[in-house]
């Protein structure tokens, strides 16, 4: 389907995928700017108040960046709401939204009539991250605008389903917006998604290696030294299976062989689980693609390496078909 304004402007297909503590106003701007959609999670700034800071931020810094540059501007951005009972903030955050009118809300861990119903007020379209067809269809039903399919081997919290098996599952009864999740780290894997009938590629990891995201200088190495082999599967530490880095988990004095299974009914997305290391903060989120990340790099770079494989992917495939 078309591309609804303003997300018919954007360089790349691509949505930078919200990023729990990395992904602040710094990273956002920069995405926006290099042409890709920027995301962050609402529970990012704290404390609440600062939530209204970082839109004003972000909406005025993009807003002068179209003034100066009208022949190119800046993707829009995106909010990510957990809609879980363990966030006592979701109201709250949710009307700061509405007064910057954000043009894209990504919720996770739930899906509700009555949030999708206020993003559409203002205008704004809601995504809905889901990890089988099942909740695709829910959140569907609910109201959301378009899906975010996590398949195997995305960063963070994410499903077990083959992105083929997945994408095509939800492209039997659904022609709206769809950003496929799942190990995406080079051009070619944007024109796969594509291929697949997604509208993007919903990236992750790549943009933890970046001098603009708020990461420890450690995660940022380990992202670049980490490859497919070294990414962890687990719910010990929110409750929620996710994948992690390895190296994290050896760090915090854990055999990442021997992880004991967490209680899925005490999610708690600040802490450890039964361990004193906490997610995200010590236990550091990432996915398989990782070993398509050779150095730190700006968002500028990142994005400029990905359209030059994305056109080259494209090429060669036109190649491949006429020949």
């Amino acid at each position: 389907m078309p591309l609804p304004a303003p997300f018919d402007r954007l360089r790349l297909p691509v949505i930078g995928s919200p990023l729990f503590i990395v992904s602040g106003p710094e990273l956002v701007i920069a995405q926006c700017k290099a042409g890709i959609v920027g995301s962050f999670p609402a529970l990012n700034a704290r404390p609440t108040g600062v939530l209204d800071e970082w839109l004003h931020r972000i909406t005025e810094e993009l807003a002068a960046h179209n003034r100066d540059n009208p022949d190119r501007p800046a993707a829009p951005f995106a909010v990510n709401q957990i809609v879980h009972k363990s966030n006592d903030r979701l109201e709250e955050d949710m009307q700061v939204c509405a007064k910057w009118q954000v043009p894209l809300v990504i919720t996770s861990l739930g899906a509700r009539e009555d949030i999708f119903s206020a993003v559409r007020s203002w205008g704004g379209i809601t995504m809905h991250d889901v990890i089988n067809d099942r909740f695709a269809r829910k959140a569907i039903e609910k109201g959301a605008d378009g899906l975010i399919p996590v398949a195997a081997g995305a960063g963070g919290h994410a499903g077990v389903q083959s992105p083929f098996a997945l994408m095509q599952e939800i492209r039997q009864w659904f022609d709206g917006l769809v950003a496929l999740s799942g190990s995406i780290a080079h051009g070619r894997s944007v024109l796969a998604a594509q291929a697949m009938g997604a509208d993007f590629a919903y990236i992750g990891s790549p943009w933890i290696a970046t001098k603009e995201a708020n990461a420890d200088e450690r995660y940022k190495q380990g992202i670049v030294e980490s490859r497919a082999a070294d990414i962890v599967y687990t719910n010990l530490f929110t409750g929620v299976h996710g994948n992690y880095l390895r190296g994290s988990i050896v760090a915090a004095g854990l055999d990442p062989e021997n992880l004991p299974v967490s209680d899925p009914s005490k999610m708690n997305f600040g802490s450890g689980g039964n361990t004193k290391a906490k997610a995200w903060k010590d236990i550091w989120g990432s996915g398989q693609g990782v070993g398509m990340v050779d150095a730190v790099d700006s968002v500028a770079g990142r994005v400029e390496r990905l359209e030059r494989e994305y056109q080259a992917a494209r090429e060669e495939l036109a190649i491949k078909v006429v020949g």
